[in-house]
């Protein structure tokens, strides 16, 4: 098995990239899909949220309403760091789950959008990095998915920079160009990683 780890700065096109590996048969381990699961109605993920920040957080119909627990914690690294504090270990837990079901020869991405961030390059055998220069990212963001420039500013600027996400990668896709650009490299890079991932059988 092969562990990769994926991830580029919002807008760079990481979700494109994950859709092509996963149409070429990787397994895939969204971090962001588990981290929404994980804190569903029912779970203990969700009764330790309510717990720590209180029902406030929840809606009308029992679920975690999102933009309310962002708005207490995104301005205070305090409130934050808890709530990393229950979320990451559920997540990880269920990802070491999910890896657990492939089998000897996959190639398993994980598509771990604060991979640089949260410093877990060391956790994969390869990080693969989707890069866009900072005017690329900001041009998708605005026109594709609706923001304003300033708020799509802001999203970048939370995260890490072009040089760090690139420092920590063993492979980058150039993603600055047209969607038919992207296919022939992903499918270059998917070569090397089945053929690595057979030397790792």
């Amino acid at each position: 098995m092969l562990k990769v780890g994926l991830t580029g700065g919002i807008g760079a096109g990481k979700s494109e990239v994950s859709r092509l590996f996963v149409s070429y048969g990787a397994v895939l381990i969204d971090a962001d899909r588990i981290a929404r699961e994980v804190v569903e109605p029912g779970t203990p993920g969700l009764a330790a949220v309510v717990a720590e920040f209180g029902p406030g957080v929840l809606t009308p119909e029992g679920t975690l309403d999102r933009p309310k627990l962002g708005s207490i914690v995104f301005n205070d690294p305090g409130r934050l760091a808890a709530l990393n504090a229950i979320v990451h270990p559920l997540v990880g837990a269920r990802s070491a789950e999910l890896e657990g079901l492939a089998g000897p020869g996959d190639v398993v991405v994980h598509d771990v959008p604060l991979l640089t961030e949260n410093g877990l390059a060391p956790l994969y055998d390869l990080v693969v990095v989707v890069d866009a220069a900072p005017e690329t990212q900001l041009d998708r963001l605005v026109r594709l998915r609706g923001m304003t420039e300033p708020e799509a500013r802001a999203r970048m600027a939370a995260q890490a920079t072009r040089a760090q996400r690139r420092a920590v990668a063993d492979l980058i896709v150039d993603n600055d160009g047209p969607l038919e650009a992207l296919e022939p490299q992903v499918r270059t890079i998917w070569a090397e990683l089945r053929e690595r991932a057979g030397e790792s059988r």
